[in-house]
């Protein structure tokens, strides 16, 4: 009997180490159909919080940078799919942005937890890259509000940042989608698509 229930206290355990390293069923980490890519796609963009974004480079004679940066694309679990930054340009990716806008933005399905042992250069653990413009988003205005209530609600310590940083909130205005989430290449979205997903589309996201 003792044995059983030693048993059962070990089984109970990987049970709870599954849950915490983020392996379980829960609907947070639950990916969507590999064969749905708008639906991977703003999951991807919806379920991380960081990623690296890249800029031309002015220090370095126009070679691209790449900055591993927070990020939020609305509230948790309620994203939008428009990634928004809050930076210093005492960093050098704002600084590349107002001398040069174009921008990438890669995220992977890594960090959420679903994709096991997988590799992550594996094509079943999805990556998602977004591409186009980097702007500054101007103060005092709604967009700035909601933004900053995206990125504070995922990354609290933001709002203790140094005031005389002067961070800014930026936004990717995106031109291009280039995802991976199965074996066969690049899965062919519009920036419609993935904007203004179908109703069903967004009910996997979350």
């Amino acid at each position: 009997m003792g044995m059983m229930r030693g048993v059962s206290a070990i089984f109970v355990m990987f049970l709870f180490v599954i849950a915490v390293n983020g392996r379980g069923l829960g609907p947070s980490i639950s990916k969507p159909d590999p064969a749905d890519g708008v639906a991977t796609a703003r999951w991807l963009a919806s379920q991380n919080t960081w990623g690296v974004l890249s800029t031309i480079s002015i220090e370095l004679k126009g070679a691209p940078f790449g900055n591993v940066v927070s990020f939020s694309d609305g509230l948790p679990d309620k994203g939008l799919g428009v990634p928004y930054f809050y930076m210093s340009t005492l960093d050098p990716t704002p600084r590349n942005a107002l001398k040069d806008e174009r921008a990438s933005f890669a995220v992977s399905e890594v960090p959420i937890g679903s994709c096991g042992k997988a590799d992550p250069e594996n094509p079943t653990c999805s990556k998602l890259t977004l591409t186009g413009k980097l702007k500054l988003v101007s103060r005092n205005t709604k967009e700035a509000e909601s933004a900053a209530s995206a990125l504070f609600s995922k990354h609290p310590e933001m709002k203790d940042w140094p005031k005389d940083h002067e961070f800014e909130i930026y936004r990717l205005d995106i031109e291009d989608i280039f995802l991976i989430d199965w074996f066969g290449g690049r899965k062919p979205i519009t920036l419609a698509q993935y904007l203004h997903p179908r109703m069903d589309q967004l009910a996997s996201v979350v």
